[in-house]
């Protein structure tokens, strides 16, 4: 509509007449008339007009104490479970402030007004000491990359996950009342992988190693040392960060190779802080990425996609980069 409105106005002003502007464009005379008129009035008083709807029935101070509400949990205003739904919202309102509202209205109102969106939340362990986690990335962490800058050594970032051959399912657009189908198996077979994100001492450059374990096969400390022997081969002396899984440092196997190479040292992740780690950034973004809704039709075509995801990241130095950014590590000694 604005650009008809443009267009028709600037036809008049080139010499058009009103009657016959009106009749291409598919609108009264009139209309052509009143668009003339807000054309002088200012500058864009031929733009769009946003439609926000009708006035919402709460006021702003309702507003704000909904918003408080809801910030507060389902749980907390006598629900079993923290979900909050367009109907449970409209109960709420109306056995707060006495106004009914469709759940459908409402959907729209918490976009408009409260500038909320239906999300999936993030499971965070019970057990974490928030404090000590960031204890370790202002103080116990600086310390790390320091010394292994001492020692002329790189900054090894390791964990392991694995793919399914079911796949990640993640929502896509579709027709309204035509649910998308993924055909798959429905099978358990899988594929483990160990990987890691590398910072090399003193210019920061950063690479990316991976290796993808035989099908159906677990992580077990005599991968993690391959592994470890791996990077040894391709990076000289380093310093491993990792979680504290029993295949780690906890690992009488991986205990006994890392007596024999001091040049590599193990430090740990906090406990319960998987997203300190710029390696889980890895894993959300191949499986929950560039690999959901993928049906593969076999762990072969699996491991090729794999293979070929992990060959992208790789060459990304800037992706590896945003992995070591969300996890608010500074690797610069």
């Amino acid at each position: 509509m604005e650009q008809r409105r443009r267009q028709a106005v600037s036809a008049v002003q080139k010499g058009d007449r009103v009657k016959d502007v009106a009749r291409i464009i598919g609108v009264n005379s009139r209309s052509i008339y009143r668009w003339l008129k807000l054309s002088r009035q200012s500058d864009d008083g031929l733009a769009a007009k946003p439609h926000l709807g009708p006035a919402t029935r709460l006021s702003v101070t309702q507003q704000k104490q909904l918003e408080q509400m809801l910030l507060e949990g389902a749980q907390a205003h006598g629900w079993s479970n923290q979900l909050w739904t367009t109907q449970r919202i409209a109960d709420l309102i109306r056995r707060h402030f006495g106004v009914s509202l469709h759940h459908d209205h409402v959907g729209r109102f918490l976009r408009q007004r409260l500038k909320w969106s239906p999300q999936k939340p993030r499971r965070r362990a019970r057990e974490r000491d928030e404090k000590a986690i960031a204890h370790w990335k202002s103080n116990v962490f600086p310390g790390i990359v320091e010394a292994a800058g001492a020692r002329n050594a790189h900054l090894v970032f390791l964990d392991e996950s694995g793919f399914m051959l079911t796949p990640t399912v993640r929502r896509t657009w579709a027709p309204q009342g035509d649910t998308p189908l993924l055909k798959c198996w429905d099978r358990r077979d899988r594929l483990s992988a160990i990987s890691s994100i590398t910072v090399s001492p003193h210019q920061a450059r950063l690479n990316f190693y991976f290796t993808l374990l035989p099908d159906n096969t677990t992580v077990k400390a005599p991968n993690i040392v391959a592994f470890l022997r791996q990077l040894k081969k391709a990076l000289g002396p380093y310093t491993v960060i990792w979680d504290r899984s029993n295949t780690h440092s906890r690992s009488r196997l991986v205990k006994a190779y890392l007596a024999k190479h001091p040049e590599i040292v193990a430090e740990d992740f906090p406990s319960y802080a998987p997203e300190a780690n710029p390696d889980e950034g890895v894993w959300g973004w191949t499986k929950y990425g560039r690999l959901a809704n993928l049906a593969a039709a076999n762990t072969v075509a699996l491991r090729q996609r794999i293979h070929e995801e992990f060959a992208v990241l790789k060459t990304n130095r800037q992706l590896l980069d945003s992995f070591i950014q969300e996890a608010e590590l500074c690797t610069a000694a």
